[in-house]
């Protein structure tokens, strides 16, 4: 069984040391990774062995703090001072950030170890791990199938037990979905919960830092490290319920109102044997759960059908992100970011540095938001895609209002064979089917092992409204010990 952060830091207070546990990390990953190509870069041997000692000394002085020790992988796209983060992107080559994003500051803080950067789709753009620059990440259990998209890389090392615990960004499912084919926890906070300083942007509107975790518990952990109000993210909220005593109170699940979730009504893509397993674990959950009722998604909604705001959510978040993309890359022009080009003319470099820098689906994705913002379209399509955000929020805004959790699958398969579908982007959209509606929302979601189909990891999704997280690892907490029961 995979290590949990409590269990690193019970075996640090009974004598285990920092050095050995680190040390231990990187011959993992050195022996192993050259099969996954989970790590994007790691970070100085020496300098993390001294940081480890650091550890050690606060361990024996008594002074420990909450993750002393305990090594993390970060995202390519998370900044941290001097290293490389490059959001697996040729066009960020050889950049090194010049300062910490303020999560990178707070796991500092905290006493972790931060012992580099994971794998990920170019600019979190993707939803297989396929799309870095450097090679796409294979799936943990089976490297002949991909790890899930984008945050590819970090799901793998906590999967394969090289860390406790990493942290990913999830826009539209980057890091449930991981979680659910690599058979680990992946929590999406609310949007505005965690600081988004310092992290490379895909979408501003959407992008939320998550961690992958082995445990309800560690994330819950992870999110009293990380959530806070910050003078660098102005899209930071003072108004959440406060996260005090998180961890302790997990247990305090009493009779949750918990509701099926199954997606778009009108989509095709949920595969049998995941719906199969799914429907029946979730039923015999809540059929645990003392005074608690499953009830159909579709009823709870009354008179407005599912689709008419769930199948909003696809179409809108592949308006939206684009958008966003076509913005936030506009900034790297082959003047201030990554390798400088031989050009006769400025407008030849800017060719250049983005022909040869950007990946095929940060082209597509930026030819698209370009047009849904030009002159002419932009009515018909962003703003209409705002509207129609604004539209799906207040709907589950309703929905919430009768229920706790919604529970469903976290992606309509189990992890597809490598180069499957990297030839059809619009089939490749569809893995996030399921992901998508809770970002649209703005809820927070968490992804937890269910079970398996054919050996390979399926992930049940519970997602509560925006800000109600304390509910929502409540009763993923209390699923994730009934599947241990169940096992």
């Amino acid at each position: 069984m995979n290590q949990s952060i409590r269990d690193v830091l019970n075996s640090y207070a009974n004598g285990t040391t920092v050095r050995s546990v680190v040390e231990q990390a990187l011959g993992q990953i050195a022996a192993e990774d050259a099969t996954y190509n989970a790590i994007r870069s790691l970070h100085d041997r020496d300098a993390l062995l001294a940081e480890a000692d650091q550890a050690d000394a606060r361990w024996q002085a008594g002074t420990a703090r909450m993750l002393e020790g305990v090594p993390i992988i970060l995202k390519d796209n998370i900044s941290v001072r001097g290293e490389l983060t490059g959001a697996a992107s040729k066009v960020l080559d050889g950049y090194r950030a010049p300062y910490d994003a303020t999560v990178t500051r707070k796991l500092r803080e905290a006493g972790a170890i931060i012992l580099g950067k994971g794998n990920m789709d170019e600019f979190a753009m993707g939803s297989s791990g396929e799309n870095s620059a450097y090679g796409a990440t294979k799936n943990a259990i089976d490297p002949s199938r991909v790890a899930g998209g984008s945050s590819s890389g970090p799901a793998v090392a906590v999967a394969k037990n090289w860390v406790p615990v990493s942290i990913g960004t999830d826009t539209g499912g980057s890091v449930r979905l991981p979680a659910s084919f690599n058979g680990v926890v992946g929590f999406r906070p609310t949007y505005g919960r965690i600081s988004r300083s310092g992290v490379i942007a895909m979408a501003s509107s959407l992008d939320q830092i998550s961690p992958f975790t082995n445990t309800v518990a560690d994330a819950a952990t992870m999110l009293e490290v990380l959530a806070g109000v910050d003078s660098l993210d102005q899209t930071t909220r003072p108004d959440f319920e406060p996260l005090d005593q998180l961890s302790e109170t997990l247990g305090n699940v009493g009779s949750p109102r918990v509701a099926s979730f199954d997606g778009p009504a009108d989509l095709k893509g949920l595969d049998p044997q995941v719906r199969e397993l799914i429907v029946e674990i979730r039923a015999r959950f809540v059929e645990s759960l003392a005074g608690s009722s499953l009830t159909s998604y579709e009823a709870i909604v009354g008179e407005t059908a599912a689709k008419d705001f769930l199948d909003l959510t696809l179409d809108t978040y592949y308006i939206l992100v684009p958008a966003e993309v076509s913005s936030n890359l506009a900034r790297y022009d082959g003047l201030r970011y990554g390798p400088k080009l031989d050009a006769a003319s400025l407008i030849e470099r800017y060719v250049q540095s983005r022909s040869q820098g950007f990946g095929s689906e940060s082209k597509r994705r930026t030819m698209l938001g370009t047009h849904v913002l030009s002159s002419g379209y932009a009515d018909a399509y962003y703003k209409t895609a705002l509207k129609a955000r604004d539209y799906a929020q207040q709907e589950f805004a309703k929905v919430f209002e009768s229920v706790d959790v919604l529970m469903g699958p976290t992606s309509p398969t189990t992890a597809f064979k490598l180069g499957e579908k990297t030839n059809d982007p619009l089939t490749m959209y569809l893995s996030d089917l399921y992901a998508i509606p809770s970002n649209i929302a703005g809820a927070c979601s968490i992804s937890v092992p269910c079970g398996a189909v054919d050996g390979l990891p399926v992930g049940m999704q519970l997602i509560a409204a925006p800000g109600n997280e304390r509910r929502l690892l409540q009763v993923a907490h209390a699923f994730e010990q009934f599947m241990q029961r169940a096992v």
